[in-house]
């Protein structure tokens, strides 16, 4: 199957709306250390199309309700470099739209913005995920992701183009990136993001290795906090006053600028009318211009 439905192990930390999920690629070039999907996927880092992806799409999504919210991406960046020559995620969009689904990209790739006239025409939101505004930290944790700025001029260009976007400051790393909590909600809201979703690192053996190992200097304290908070449904998570506070400060800074919050698997329920995805701000579609952001 192509289109899957999202947790289907139905974790009781996880508050996203019911959906279906896409991955237009295998595995993910971006390198990032605190991933956790590649313990789970073969080579993970060398990323390849789905074998007769669109033709196994259209098939599937003929069967789908339409208005059925579908999610991309959520183990594998739906906008991987080779995108811009296979053009799998467009391909993946054009049958989405055509088939009336509703859909939301998450990404960390600018290559988005290149598809803004198609998710303009259709019943689509996009969540950019941006971990720091330091090029340099970007390039240890992140090393093949594109870089900050780029992703802050993705999230502009769609929201000139009326396409509702939201940030995923996620994962928060304590000693190593919780000290940009407020310029990371400032940059958003400058770039045009009208929701934050938010969540703290929540480690793996394999993961916590690179971290610790990358980040020597952090390595014990880490270490430490990740053995008082304890495991929850397979990760190892940070003491509860801990991830608590960091999203009340997340909360907090969102709120001023205007924006909606919510937390991504903190036992955290989001406030009524929003969604922990940032998939409400489909609404935005049907309200005014007044709900973009203007440069």
């Amino acid at each position: 199957m192509i289109l899957r439905p999202f947790d289907p192990w139905k974790s009781p930390l996880c508050t996203c709306p019911a959906k279906l999920s896409l991955n237009p690629y295998t595995g993910c070039p971006h390198g990032c250390l605190y991933c956790y999907a590649s313990p789970y996927i073969p080579r993970f880092q060398q990323c390849r199309p789905k074998a007769d992806l669109l033709k196994r799409l259209a098939r599937e999504a003929a069967k789908i309700k339409p208005g059925t919210l579908v999610a991309m991406s959520n183990s594998s960046d739906p906008y991987p470099p080779m995108e811009r020559d296979l053009g799998l995620c467009r391909g993946c969009l054009e049958i989405l739209k055509e088939r009336g689904l509703q859909v939301q990209v998450v990404t960390k790739s600018d290559l988005v913005a290149e598809d803004a006239n198609l998710l303009s025409s259709m019943a689509a939101t996009v969540a950019v995920t941006i971990t720091t505004l330091k090029d340099s930290l970007s390039l240890r944790l992140e090393p093949g992701a594109p870089l900050p700025e780029r992703r802050l001029d993705a999230m502009r260009i769609l929201n000139e183009n009326k396409i509702p976007v939201s940030a995923r400051i996620d994962p928060i790393i304590p000693g190593i990136n919780d000290s940009e909590i407020k310029d990371l909600v400032s940059a958003a809201c400058q770039a045009g993001a009208l929701h934050i979703t938010a969540s703290t690192y929540k480690a793996r053996l394999d993961s916590l290795r690179r971290i610790c190992g990358a980040f020597p200097e952090r390595g014990e304290a880490l270490k430490d906090l990740f053995r008082r908070g304890g495991r929850t449904a397979g990760s190892l998570y940070l003491p509860w006053e801990m991830r608590r506070g960091l999203m009340a400060k997340v909360e907090q800074e969102a709120l001023q600028e205007g924006m909606t919050f919510s937390s991504c698997r903190e036992g955290l329920t989001p406030k009524s009318g929003v969604n922990c995805d940032g998939s409400h701000l489909l609404s935005c579609k049907h309200h005014s211009s007044n709900t973009y952001k203007s440069g």
